[in-house]
C-alpha cells in the first residue's frame, strides 16, 4: 500500500540577492517497492538514506526555486539515474542552480504520475513562480479515503505562497488555489513545502480575506 514519508532538510533559499534560512519538507510517495520523491531539497544524502532500496521513479520539483531542487541532481546520480521532472515555466529558475544540466522531462497540467497503487494528478498553479505545481492524490489512497494534496510552496498552513519576488503574482497564485484547490473536497490533507499540514477545509475559509488583503 502507498504511504507518504517526510524527510526534513536545512538550507539556504537565495533570490534577488538575498538569502534566507529556510527549512523545507521533502516528501516521499511510495510504497516498499517504489517511491517518487517531491523537492529534493538541499542534502541528498538523508534523502537517499530515506528511499532506501526501493525504486526511484522520479523526482519531481513542485518549482525552480533553488531551495527545492538543489539536492536533485545529486539525488538523481545516487539513485541510478531517476527522472527529474519540472514544469518548463520555471526552467530560468532551474538555469540558475543547474547552468549545464537540464530537467529530464516536463510537467503539465492534468499528467499523472503512479507509483506503490497511487496516482498523483499534475496541476499547474502558477503564482508563487510561473512553473509551480501542486499534486493531487484524489483518490485517497494514501490517506485511507480522503484526498491528499501536496502543495509545495503554493499553499500553506495560514494561506497562499509567497510572492512580491521576481516571477511571482499574488493574483495569479490567489486564482491558482481558489480554481485548483479549494475546489477539493474540504478534508483534503494538504503535505506543505514548509511547515506544518493543512486541509483545504481550514484554509478555504479565508479566500477573501486574502483578496482583500492584495499580497
Amino acid at each position: 500500500m502507498a504511504r507518504v514519508e517526510r524527510v526534513r532538510t536545512n538550507g539556504t533559499f537565495s533570490i534577488d540577492g538575498e538569502d534566507f534560512a529556510v527549512e523545507n519538507n521533502v516528501w516521499l510517495v511510495g510504497d516498499d517497492d517504489e517511491v517518487v520523491v517531491i523537492d529534493a531539497a538541499h542534502d541528498a544524502a538523508p534523502i537517499a538514506e530515506a528511499v532506501g532500496g526501493r525504486r526511484l521513479v522520479a523526482i519531481v520539483c513542485t518549482h525552480g526555486h533553488n531551495d527545492h531542487i538543489n539536492a536533485a541532481a545529486d539525488l538523481a546520480d545516487r539513485c541510478g539515474g531517476a527522472p527529474i521532472l519540472l514544469h518548463p515555466a520555471d526552467r530560468m529558475l532551474w538555469d540558475v542552480v543547474y547552468p549545464d544540466r537540464a530537467p529530464d522531462g516536463e510537467l503539465t497540467d492534468g499528467q499523472v504520475i503512479s507509483v506503490g497503487g497511487a496516482d498523483l494528478t499534475v496541476r499547474h498553479t502558477p503564482g508563487h513562480s510561473p512553473g509551480g505545481v501542486c499534486l493531487v492524490d484524489d483518490a485517497g489512497a494514501l490517506s485511507g479515503g480522503d484526498p491528499v494534496a501536496f502543495g509545495g510552496d503554493t499553499l500553506f498552513n495560514g494561506g497562499p505562497g509567497a510572492t512580491g519576488r521576481s516571477f511571482s503574482d499574488f493574483a495569479t497564485i490567489v486564482e491558482s488555489i481558489a480554481n485548483q484547490l479549494l475546489t477539493l473536497p474540504a478534508e483534503t490533507i494538504v503535505h506543505t513545502g514548509h511547515g506544518d499540514d493543512t486541509t483545504i477545509g481550514a484554509e478555504s475559509p479565508h479566500l477573501d480575506e486574502w483578496i482583500a488583503r492584495g499580497h
